[in-house]
């Protein structure tokens, strides 16, 4: 009973963290601040649902799953690694960012 309360919860701050992240994508106006949301609120909520599914599993009689650790792992490695890629691509390209973006005087030529 309890972990099916839990499995919910995660479920839909998953759900939240990946809508949220999902409008900043859309909604931020250059390249620069619309990678935050993938690469910040995405990761986060799919690493609460892949949670949830642990737990889901865990409490049932399947037990540990191990495909759902490797997951979350992987993917808690590869999306800051595939975004600084992604802005050292933009810093290379010579990409004009948005007046007021912050953190220009740090790049360096």
């Amino acid at each position: 009973m309890i972990s099916e309360w839990i499995v919910s919860i995660l479920l839909l701050l998953g759900g939240l963290f990946i809508l949220i992240g999902s409008i900043g994508l859309v909604k931020l106006p250059d390249f620069f601040m619309r990678l935050h949301g993938p690469t910040k609120a995405t990761t986060l909520g799919m690493a609460s649902v892949l949670t949830a599914a642990m737990v889901y599993f865990a409490s049932t009689k399947h037990g540990v799953s191990v495909k759902e650790v490797l997951i979350t792992i992987f993917l808690l490695i590869t999306a800051p690694i595939s975004g600084y890629m992604l802005i050292k691509t933009a810093i290379h390209h010579k990409l004009k960012p948005r007046d007021g973006t912050k953190g220009l005087d740090n790049i360096e030529d």
